[in-house]
């Protein structure tokens, strides 16, 4: 163990890590809701019902704005409930909007905001549920899934494949052929990217038809965002396969280092918004955040892509990055 150092900084690391990761990330309590009102009279808006959401700890009020508003906002992710007011027979109405993409947060943020306005129950409350009405958990997954298989399968594939021709040999007879280290690159990952392709047909498949996804013209751009996403894992695969020198390190690598992420903070299953601010920075190196809240936003709310132009750009860049530094590193090694 002492003249293998790293296994042994694995040893002692990964417990410490996954202890922190799973004791900070793993919360399904309400911490903060961002929630946006509107009012049909300039008169309710100093009413108790605002009062009481602006003097609660766990509400992020921010502010009133047109009804119209409260839902494209809702869409873009700027907030996660909205509350129209309205006044009928002297009696002021709440009807309460809320994001049900993430639908295991969607009953908390529903009914924690319904006991805040409720009160003594005298106010009526009404409650929408947007984008997932019935609250079905493989709208919630089905993203995070795939999110999950491609980063892991995709890496594993390429990694481990280009690691055991250098095993064999095979790689230092390719490399001293004409072929550039570019063309090798380029070479290695197009066989992958049909076969990413026919898993993500099958994945699909399986979303839309068992697991009874929304069926509508959004597929065209779920393909399209998956394909990228497929291209990013496949370099980031190539890039670990030009750093390790055995199969057995590239799988290692490749599921430890991406596994644990994936899971803990692409907000797969975990909502970005309660872990630790620390912890959300981190998230925003991992691919898997971005095409999450990418497919969420594509696949169950059914937007258009202005509405995932971050992502679409935080995507794109990575894959360049990781592309070119895999190319990078396989021409400086060999």
């Amino acid at each position: 163990m002492v003249r293998d150092p790293r296994t042994l900084l694995v040893a002692v690391i990964m417990p410490v890590v996954l202890l922190l990761l799973f004791g900070f990330a793993i919360s399904m309590e309400v911490t903060t809701i961002r929630i946006v009102a509107s009012a049909d009279r300039p008169g309710q808006i100093e009413n108790g019902t605002l009062l009481k959401l602006i003097a609660n700890p766990y509400i992020d009020y921010k502010g009133i704005v047109a009804e119209n508003e409260i839902e494209p906002m809702l869409s873009r992710g700027e907030a996660e409930a909205g509350i129209i007011l309205r006044e009928k027979d002297g009696k002021i109405y709440s009807h309460i909007l809320v994001d049900a993409s993430n639908s295991s947060m969607s009953r908390s943020y529903s009914a924690y905001i319904s006991g805040i306005i409720s009160g003594s129950g005298e106010q009526p409350v009404i409650t929408s549920v947007l984008y997932n009405p019935a609250l079905k958990s493989a709208y919630n997954f089905v993203p995070g899934i795939l999110g999950m298989i491609f980063i892991l399968i995709c890496s594993i594939m390429t990694s481990v494949s280009i690691v055991r021709e250098k095993e064999t040999g095979t790689m230092s007879l390719m490399m001293v052929s004409p072929v550039r280290p570019a063309t090798v690159i380029i070479g290695k990952l197009i066989p992958y990217l049909m076969l990413s392709c026919l898993i993500l047909f099958l994945m699909l498949l399986i979303s839309y038809t068992l697991l009874g996804l929304p069926f509508s013209g959004s597929v065209i751009k779920v393909v399209m965002i998956s394909i990228l996403y497929v291209i990013l894992a496949l370099s980031i695969g190539l890039l670990v396969s030009s750093i390790v020198d055995t199969q057995l390190k590239a799988l290692i690598v490749s599921a430890i280092l991406f596994m644990i992420p994936v899971i803990m903070l692409s907000g797969m299953i975990f909502p970005i918004a309660n872990i630790p601010k620390i912890l959300q920075w981190l998230s925003c190196v991992v691919p898997a955040r971005w095409y999450v809240s990418a497919m969420r936003k594509i696949m169950i709310q059914d937007l258009s892509l202005e509405y995932i132009s971050v992502e679409l750009t935080v995507l794109f860049g990575m894959t360049m990055a990781m592309l070119s530094l895999a190319i990078f590193s396989f021409k400086r090694k060999y």
